[in-house]
């Protein structure tokens, strides 16, 4: 029953401390570093079958800093992993943060590197399938006319949902004993 948890400290309550409860504390996206994280959380995403690799997605760079094409076989299943953890992370969080965060630095040749941002268009197709996975869902805002009179819904970006928080919590935990082994002092958290 207590597989995905782990006691971790009693807090004496009642009137004279007689009682004892207990907390049940989950491993999070946050105790697990990313480098840890995304490749399994990429490969749950795979074998779940949550997101697809579209067809194009082989001859497409993924950023205007980028020369050529990602080298990885799973490249499109890594990204959205990286997208549902930001999104866990940061949400609501629209997609013109998520191509910064995910951009480079454009080289400019002589003159200085200015910022790159990522590929949107990935980066919207990627949510676009978390969405539909029941993984990410959007965030209304207010709703604005436009010059016909019509109203027009705004959205604030995209969350995680409870669904997506449960897959990342339990790949979060399959993932604790490999990462107390390579960063030892994670375990007092």
């Amino acid at each position: 029953m207590y597989s995905a948890v782990r006691f971790s400290r009693s807090l004496h309550i009642g009137e004279f401390g007689r009682q004892i409860a207990r907390c049940l504390i989950m491993t999070t996206l946050y105790d697990i570093p990313a480098e840890i994280l995304s490749p399994a959380l990429a490969a749950r995403l795979e074998e779940t079958k949550s997101v697809s690799t579209p067809e194009w997605a082989e001859f497409v760079k993924t950023g205007v800093d980028r020369e050529r094409p990602p080298s990885q076989e799973n490249w499109w299943f890594l990204r959205s992993a990286a997208i549902l953890r930001k999104v866990s992370r940061d949400g609501p969080i629209g997609v013109t943060h998520l191509a910064q965060a995910f951009g480079g630095r454009k080289d400019n040749g002589a003159s200085p590197n200015t910022p790159g941002v990522a590929s949107r268009h990935i980066i919207r197709t990627a949510l676009q399938q978390l969405e539909e996975s029941g993984l990410v869902e959007k965030v209304a805002g207010r709703i604005v006319e436009d010059e016909n009179g019509d109203s027009l819904q705004l959205f604030k970006g995209r969350r995680i949902t409870a669904a997506g928080h449960k897959m990342i919590d339990n790949v979060a935990h399959e993932c604790r004993s490999i990462a107390e082994e390579q960063y030892p002092g994670l375990s007092k958290y």
